[in-house]
């Protein structure tokens, strides 16, 4: 509730201070995964009036305007940023706000929060970065709306305008074995309808990929004859890229597809990692756990010791960082967030796990806002660190020859194997 007051008022204030034509945007991303936490980010963007450089750092501050003749025209006293910004910080987030006079404002609100309950299925059991959708609609506002509202779930999408178009690109993507694993069809279309088009499509490419059809109207009157023409299901519009992944993975259950799969992992020996300590004794038992498995460590002191190591070294030297949070001149945090700044190939990337002597207080929050991969509790059991290390040293990409797969996929042949990730059979 507290998260809903917050975005209803900074979309409000957007809303209220853009003028026609003008644009407010809210997007919604999942940055990081702990355990049963998900760290979200919320951005807020308009093409408002902005403001001015000099007021924006008492933007937060109680019944503060830029300029009080606005109070007649906008009717707003600003102690709803205050507010909103006391209740962010409650939770153990962080708002801040970038904006240019006469240009637009941007808000960006950083909170962690329990996971729901989720289904018995796992959501993961198919990758969908390698998952390839067709969305097809008359409407170019609502098709590019879908593109965008998949390509930011990680789902790579391609668009069509009309059921002539989409039947040119599907012939394209067969013939050169690039098969659209999904298509996303408007039921009503000009020329060539939505039925016509998934008619098609099975007499051409049988059950290569799967059919959709989008519509904002009742679908009860074409059920029957789009069943028996070969669709798979229906989505209602506005499209959300959840009711896509859910339907997806519905339909797939429907038809028998069993997979059991457990994540990649990597060979650690040979893998060279830096651990940042202040306390020596903690270093050197650290040192000892990954010296079992034939890895390579360099040790650095503080947060600042760990950012100069990881700068004179060239891209990839190091394979992972284990990351102590609470250490003097520089933290974890901090030397986190510079190293995930710097102009490296591999800053982004690389594994970093944070230590902490608790796991369970606002560290946690704290590590996954600032780009942190996962935190283990001090003292660290050797089978509990080596398993995140391998796992997240394989999905940054480690070296190929030193990988070990942990997985097996069993699949019927209705979906093609592009859905899946690498495996062994």
């Amino acid at each position: 509730m507290k998260l809903k007051q917050v975005l209803i008022n900074i979309l409000s204030n957007a809303i209220k201070f853009t003028q026609a034509p003008g644009s407010v945007t809210l997007m919604i991303e999942r940055t990081n995964v702990f355990d049963d936490q998900s760290t979200l980010k919320f951005v807020i963007k308009d093409t408002g009036i902005g403001i001015s450089e000099e007021f924006l750092p008492k933007i937060f501050e109680s019944f503060t305007q830029e300029d009080s003749g606005r109070h007649n025209k906008y009717g707003s006293t600003r102690l709803g940023m205050a507010i909103t910004k006391n209740i962010v910080e409650l939770m153990n987030g962080s708002i801040s706000v970038q904006s240019k006079k006469n240009e637009g404002t941007e808000f960006t609100v950083i909170v962690t929060l329990k996971n729901c309950e989720h289904s018995e299925y796992d959501s993961s059991i198919i990758n969908y970065k390698d998952l390839r959708v067709l969305v097809v609609d008359d409407e170019q506002v609502a098709a590019e709306h879908a593109m965008i509202v998949l390509d930011e779930a990680g789902i790579k999408a391609d668009i069509a305008l009309s059921g002539e178009e989409a039947l040119k690109m599907l012939e394209v993507a067969h013939t050169k074995q690039e098969h659209y694993n999904l298509v996303l069809l408007d039921w009503k279309m000009p020329q060539m309808d939505g039925i016509e088009v998934a008619k098609k499509i099975r007499e051409r490419y049988d059950n290569e990929t799967t059919v959709i059809i989008l519509t904002s109207f009742n679908w009860d009157e074409i059920m029957d004859e789009a069943m028996h023409v070969g669709v798979d299901s229906f989505l209602a519009k506005p499209l959300f890229a959840s009711n896509v992944i859910d339907e997806f993975e519905r339909i797939a259950r429907k038809n028998n597809m069993s997979l059991f799969k457990e994540k990649m992992r990597a060979e650690l020996s040979g893998r060279r990692v830096m651990i940042v300590e202040d306390m020596e004794i903690n270093a050197e038992i650290m040192k000892e756990v990954l010296a079992i498995r034939e890895m390579t460590v360099d040790c650095a002191k503080d947060g600042e010791e760990a950012l100069s190591l990881f700068k004179e070294h060239e891209p990839f030297y190091y394979d992972a960082i284990l990351m102590d949070v609470r250490m003097p001149k520089m933290d974890g945090l901090e030397a986190t967030t510079a190293i995930r700044a710097l102009d490296k190939e591999d800053a982004t990337i690389i594994p970093i796990i944070a230590m902490t002597a608790n796991a369970f207080d606002e560290d946690v929050q704290r590590s996954l806002q600032v780009g942190m991969n996962a935190h283990l509790s001090k003292p660290v059991e050797p089978d509990r660190l080596y398993q995140p290390l391998e796992e997240l040293i394989w999905e940054a990409g480690g070296r190929p020859e030193s990988k070990i797969t942990y997985s097996r996929i069993v699949r019927k042949e209705r979906y093609p194997s592009a859905l899946f990730p690498s495996a062994s059979w």
